[in-house]
Protein backbone atom coordinates (compact mmCIF):
# COMPACT_ATOMS: atom_id res chain seq x y z
CA UNK A 1 0.00 0.00 0.00
CA UNK A 2 1.46 3.06 -0.86
CA UNK A 3 1.91 6.33 0.76
CA UNK A 4 2.95 8.36 -2.22
CA UNK A 5 0.23 11.08 -3.10
CA UNK A 6 0.88 12.91 -6.38
CA UNK A 7 -0.90 16.17 -6.95
CA UNK A 8 -2.06 17.76 -10.77
CA UNK A 9 0.05 20.16 -10.31
CA UNK A 10 3.63 21.31 -9.14
CA UNK A 11 3.70 20.06 -5.52
CA UNK A 12 6.07 18.13 -3.71
CA UNK A 13 4.59 14.39 -3.35
CA UNK A 14 3.12 13.87 0.40
CA UNK A 15 4.64 10.45 1.70
CA UNK A 16 2.53 9.83 4.74
CA UNK A 17 4.14 6.50 5.26
CA UNK A 18 7.02 8.91 6.37
CA UNK A 19 5.21 10.23 9.06
CA UNK A 20 4.14 8.54 12.30
CA UNK A 21 0.19 10.15 13.36
CA UNK A 22 1.74 11.63 16.24
CA UNK A 23 4.20 14.04 14.12
CA UNK A 24 1.60 14.83 11.72
CA UNK A 25 -0.77 16.31 15.02
CA UNK A 26 2.34 17.50 16.40
CA UNK A 27 2.89 20.72 14.39
CA UNK A 28 -1.07 21.59 14.27
CA UNK A 29 -1.74 21.03 17.84
CA UNK A 30 1.62 23.12 18.82
CA UNK A 31 0.26 25.68 16.40
CA UNK A 32 -3.46 26.15 18.01
CA UNK A 33 -1.84 25.65 21.87
CA UNK A 34 0.16 29.02 20.72
CA UNK A 35 -3.17 30.67 19.37
CA UNK A 36 -4.86 29.62 22.97
CA UNK A 37 -2.25 31.22 24.57
CA UNK A 38 -2.37 34.52 22.65
CA UNK A 39 -6.15 34.57 22.85
CA UNK A 40 -5.82 34.00 26.87
CA UNK A 41 -3.57 36.58 27.50
CA UNK A 42 -4.93 39.40 25.44
CA UNK A 43 -8.38 38.53 27.54
CA UNK A 44 -6.19 38.25 30.51
CA UNK A 45 -5.08 42.27 30.08
CA UNK A 46 -8.15 43.32 28.31
CA UNK A 47 -10.93 41.69 29.25
CA UNK A 48 -11.58 40.40 25.67
CA UNK A 49 -10.40 37.66 23.64
CA UNK A 50 -9.60 39.96 20.93
CA UNK A 51 -10.04 44.14 20.67
CA UNK A 52 -13.73 44.94 19.92
CA UNK A 53 -14.07 48.34 16.89
CA UNK A 54 -15.96 50.88 17.34
CA UNK A 55 -19.42 48.58 15.89
CA UNK A 56 -19.40 46.93 19.16
CA UNK A 57 -17.70 49.41 21.55
CA UNK A 58 -19.34 52.26 20.53
CA UNK A 59 -17.87 56.02 19.26
CA UNK A 60 -17.97 58.17 16.12
CA UNK A 61 -16.33 57.55 12.88
CA UNK A 62 -15.62 60.63 11.37
CA UNK A 63 -14.15 60.47 6.91
CA UNK A 64 -13.11 64.24 6.53
CA UNK A 65 -10.89 66.07 3.58
CA UNK A 66 -7.92 67.68 5.19
CA UNK A 67 -5.81 70.16 3.07
CA UNK A 68 -1.96 69.42 3.92
CA UNK A 69 1.04 69.11 2.62
CA UNK A 70 1.69 65.72 3.77
CA UNK A 71 0.26 62.78 6.07
CA UNK A 72 2.07 63.32 8.98
CA UNK A 73 0.98 67.38 8.40
CA UNK A 74 -2.50 66.44 8.42
CA UNK A 75 -2.13 63.98 10.83
CA UNK A 76 -0.80 66.64 13.18
CA UNK A 77 -3.36 68.66 12.22
CA UNK A 78 -6.23 66.37 12.77
CA UNK A 79 -5.06 65.71 16.62
CA UNK A 80 -4.71 68.97 17.25
CA UNK A 81 -8.32 69.79 16.28
CA UNK A 82 -10.21 67.91 18.71
CA UNK A 83 -10.40 68.25 22.32
CA UNK A 84 -10.02 64.34 22.68
CA UNK A 85 -7.60 62.65 21.33
CA UNK A 86 -8.45 60.42 18.29
CA UNK A 87 -8.50 56.35 18.87
CA UNK A 88 -7.06 55.99 15.25
CA UNK A 89 -6.40 57.73 11.53
CA UNK A 90 -6.49 55.80 8.77
CA UNK A 91 -5.54 57.77 5.27
CA UNK A 92 -7.73 56.44 2.49
CA UNK A 93 -5.26 55.78 -0.32
CA UNK A 94 -7.94 55.65 -3.39
CA UNK A 95 -8.46 59.79 -1.82
CA UNK A 96 -6.27 61.96 -1.80
CA UNK A 97 -6.67 64.37 1.33
CA UNK A 98 -9.22 61.61 3.12
CA UNK A 99 -9.16 60.33 6.45
CA UNK A 100 -11.28 58.37 8.66
CA UNK A 101 -10.50 60.08 12.11
CA UNK A 102 -12.30 57.47 15.14
CA UNK A 103 -12.95 58.29 18.38
CA UNK A 104 -14.46 55.51 21.38
CA UNK A 105 -17.67 56.40 23.18
CA UNK A 106 -15.36 56.13 26.51
CA UNK A 107 -17.50 56.53 29.37
CA UNK A 108 -19.71 59.54 28.24
CA UNK A 109 -17.68 62.60 29.26
CA UNK A 110 -15.30 62.74 25.77
CA UNK A 111 -17.60 65.17 23.12
CA UNK A 112 -20.54 63.87 21.74
CA UNK A 113 -20.88 63.62 17.51
CA UNK A 114 -22.36 66.84 17.06
CA UNK A 115 -19.07 68.74 18.95
CA UNK A 116 -16.85 66.86 17.44
CA UNK A 117 -18.63 67.41 13.94
CA UNK A 118 -18.26 71.12 15.11
CA UNK A 119 -14.46 71.05 15.91
CA UNK A 120 -14.07 69.38 12.69
CA UNK A 121 -15.81 72.56 10.80
CA UNK A 122 -13.96 74.96 13.15
CA UNK A 123 -10.14 73.63 11.54
CA UNK A 124 -11.09 73.33 8.67
CA UNK A 125 -11.76 70.21 7.66
CA UNK A 126 -14.59 68.91 4.72
CA UNK A 127 -17.05 66.76 6.68
CA UNK A 128 -17.59 63.63 4.13
CA UNK A 129 -19.86 61.35 6.48
CA UNK A 130 -20.38 60.56 9.89
CA UNK A 131 -20.95 57.31 11.90
CA UNK A 132 -21.87 57.29 15.17
CA UNK A 133 -22.94 54.11 17.29
CA UNK A 134 -24.29 54.04 21.35
CA UNK A 135 -22.17 51.87 23.45
CA UNK A 136 -25.37 50.10 24.43
CA UNK A 137 -26.62 49.15 21.05
CA UNK A 138 -22.44 47.97 19.97
CA UNK A 139 -22.69 45.69 23.36
CA UNK A 140 -26.00 44.41 22.09
CA UNK A 141 -24.80 43.96 18.19
CA UNK A 142 -21.44 42.33 20.37
CA UNK A 143 -23.57 39.90 22.04
CA UNK A 144 -25.42 39.19 18.69
CA UNK A 145 -22.30 38.26 16.17
CA UNK A 146 -20.84 36.48 18.70
CA UNK A 147 -24.03 34.47 19.39
CA UNK A 148 -24.13 33.84 15.71
CA UNK A 149 -20.65 32.72 15.56
CA UNK A 150 -21.34 30.00 17.91
CA UNK A 151 -24.85 28.72 16.58
CA UNK A 152 -22.73 28.38 13.20
CA UNK A 153 -20.16 26.01 14.92
CA UNK A 154 -22.33 24.47 17.44
CA UNK A 155 -24.95 24.21 14.18
CA UNK A 156 -21.71 22.69 12.23
CA UNK A 157 -20.81 20.29 14.87
CA UNK A 158 -24.36 18.27 15.09
CA UNK A 159 -23.95 18.24 11.41
CA UNK A 160 -21.14 16.48 10.90
CA UNK A 161 -21.88 13.92 13.93
CA UNK A 162 -25.41 13.23 11.99
CA UNK A 163 -23.35 12.67 9.10
CA UNK A 164 -20.47 10.09 9.84
CA UNK A 165 -22.11 9.07 13.40
CA UNK A 166 -18.70 8.32 14.29
CA UNK A 167 -17.30 10.20 16.89
CA UNK A 168 -13.51 10.03 15.73
CA UNK A 169 -14.25 10.77 12.68
CA UNK A 170 -16.74 13.38 13.77
CA UNK A 171 -13.97 15.15 16.90
CA UNK A 172 -11.57 15.63 13.75
CA UNK A 173 -13.65 17.85 12.21
CA UNK A 174 -14.83 19.90 15.11
CA UNK A 175 -11.72 20.30 15.87
CA UNK A 176 -10.31 21.10 12.88
CA UNK A 177 -12.28 23.72 12.52
CA UNK A 178 -12.16 25.07 15.86
CA UNK A 179 -8.14 25.54 15.03
CA UNK A 180 -9.20 27.29 11.98
CA UNK A 181 -11.05 29.84 13.75
CA UNK A 182 -8.97 30.04 16.79
CA UNK A 183 -5.84 30.68 14.56
CA UNK A 184 -7.11 33.42 12.44
CA UNK A 185 -8.27 35.28 15.85
CA UNK A 186 -5.02 35.17 17.46
CA UNK A 187 -2.99 36.52 14.43
CA UNK A 188 -5.71 39.46 14.90
CA UNK A 189 -4.56 40.39 18.61
CA UNK A 190 -0.80 39.87 17.10
CA UNK A 191 -1.75 42.31 14.19
CA UNK A 192 -3.84 44.58 15.74
CA UNK A 193 -6.89 43.72 13.32
CA UNK A 194 -10.22 44.86 15.89
CA UNK A 195 -13.34 43.00 15.66
CA UNK A 196 -15.99 44.04 13.30
CA UNK A 197 -19.14 43.02 11.87
CA UNK A 198 -16.60 42.46 8.65
CA UNK A 199 -14.66 40.53 10.40
CA UNK A 200 -16.85 38.70 12.14
CA UNK A 201 -18.81 37.48 8.71
CA UNK A 202 -14.80 36.43 7.81
CA UNK A 203 -14.65 33.98 10.55
CA UNK A 204 -18.12 32.38 9.40
CA UNK A 205 -16.43 32.00 6.14
CA UNK A 206 -13.82 30.05 7.84
CA UNK A 207 -16.02 27.47 9.31
CA UNK A 208 -17.66 27.19 5.96
CA UNK A 209 -14.21 26.14 3.92
CA UNK A 210 -13.01 24.36 6.84
CA UNK A 211 -16.47 22.17 7.41
CA UNK A 212 -16.09 21.81 3.53
CA UNK A 213 -12.25 20.22 2.86
CA UNK A 214 -12.68 18.48 6.04
CA UNK A 215 -15.87 16.48 5.14
CA UNK A 216 -14.28 16.40 1.22
CA UNK A 217 -11.45 14.16 3.20
CA UNK A 218 -13.49 12.05 5.30
CA UNK A 219 -15.94 11.22 2.77
CA UNK A 220 -13.00 9.71 0.60
CA UNK A 221 -11.35 8.09 3.13
CA UNK A 222 -14.49 6.44 5.07
CA UNK A 223 -17.19 5.86 2.12
CA UNK A 224 -15.46 5.23 -1.08
CA UNK A 225 -13.52 2.09 -2.09
CA UNK A 226 -9.91 1.73 -2.72
CA UNK A 227 -6.68 1.99 -0.07
CA UNK A 228 -6.74 4.67 2.67
CA UNK A 229 -3.64 6.14 0.81
CA UNK A 230 -5.61 6.15 -2.59
CA UNK A 231 -8.46 8.32 -0.91
CA UNK A 232 -6.32 10.51 0.52
CA UNK A 233 -4.91 11.54 -2.49
CA UNK A 234 -8.56 11.77 -4.42
CA UNK A 235 -9.58 14.26 -1.58
CA UNK A 236 -6.54 16.30 -1.90
CA UNK A 237 -6.93 16.76 -5.73
CA UNK A 238 -9.78 18.73 -5.14
CA UNK A 239 -9.62 20.08 -1.68
CA UNK A 240 -5.99 21.03 -2.45
CA UNK A 241 -6.70 22.87 -5.60
CA UNK A 242 -10.11 24.61 -4.53
CA UNK A 243 -8.83 25.78 -1.26
CA UNK A 244 -5.48 27.39 -2.89
CA UNK A 245 -7.31 28.82 -5.31
CA UNK A 246 -9.81 30.81 -2.71
CA UNK A 247 -6.33 31.59 -1.31
CA UNK A 248 -5.12 33.22 -4.05
CA UNK A 249 -8.33 35.21 -4.70
CA UNK A 250 -8.16 36.64 -1.17
CA UNK A 251 -4.35 37.35 -1.10
CA UNK A 252 -5.04 39.72 -4.46
CA UNK A 253 -7.87 41.22 -2.37
CA UNK A 254 -6.11 41.90 0.98
CA UNK A 255 -3.42 43.67 -1.65
CA UNK A 256 -5.86 45.62 -3.82
CA UNK A 257 -7.57 46.42 -0.84
CA UNK A 258 -4.39 48.00 0.92
CA UNK A 259 -2.78 49.77 -1.95
CA UNK A 260 -6.56 51.23 -2.53
CA UNK A 261 -6.97 52.14 1.38
CA UNK A 262 -9.93 49.64 2.35
CA UNK A 263 -9.65 48.72 6.04
CA UNK A 264 -12.18 46.57 6.42
CA UNK A 265 -11.34 44.26 2.96
CA UNK A 266 -7.97 44.01 3.87
CA UNK A 267 -8.68 42.76 7.18
CA UNK A 268 -11.12 40.47 5.65
CA UNK A 269 -8.72 39.62 3.21
CA UNK A 270 -5.86 38.67 6.03
CA UNK A 271 -7.99 36.52 8.17
CA UNK A 272 -9.43 34.20 5.44
CA UNK A 273 -5.60 33.73 3.74
CA UNK A 274 -4.59 33.24 7.57
CA UNK A 275 -7.66 30.76 8.01
CA UNK A 276 -7.52 28.90 4.75
CA UNK A 277 -3.64 28.46 5.45
CA UNK A 278 -4.56 26.84 8.64
CA UNK A 279 -7.41 24.91 6.97
CA UNK A 280 -4.44 23.38 4.79
CA UNK A 281 -2.23 22.25 7.93
CA UNK A 282 -5.46 21.49 10.01
CA UNK A 283 -7.04 18.82 7.16
CA UNK A 284 -4.03 17.17 5.49
CA UNK A 285 -1.85 16.89 8.87
CA UNK A 286 -4.20 16.74 12.08
CA UNK A 287 -7.38 15.64 10.68
CA UNK A 288 -5.81 12.94 8.39
CA UNK A 289 -3.55 12.09 11.41
CA UNK A 290 -7.05 11.35 13.25
CA UNK A 291 -8.34 9.38 10.64
CA UNK A 292 -5.61 7.16 10.01
CA UNK A 293 -5.59 6.30 13.66
CA UNK A 294 -8.80 5.49 13.61
CA UNK A 295 -9.00 3.70 10.44
CA UNK A 296 -6.00 1.40 10.95
CA UNK A 297 -5.26 1.62 15.30
CA UNK A 298 -8.44 2.57 16.62
CA UNK A 299 -11.72 1.33 16.39
CA UNK A 300 -12.74 1.84 12.40
CA UNK A 301 -17.01 0.55 13.22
Amino acid sequence: MSGTITLPFDLAEVDYTRYSNRQLAAIPLGVLFAAIVVIAATFALTGAPVDPGVEFTGGTELRVAVDAPSNDAARDQIQSAFSTQPEAIQSVAAAEQTYIVTFEAGDGSGPSTTQLEQQAESAGFEILSIDAVGPSFGADTQQTALFGVLVAFLGMSLLVFAMFRSFVPSIAVVISAFSDIVIPVALMNLLGIELSLGTVAALLMIIGYSVDSDILLNNHVIRRSGSFYESVASAMRTGVTMTLTSLAAMVVMTITATLFGIQLLASIGIILVFGLTADLMNTYMLNLSLLRWWKFEGVSR
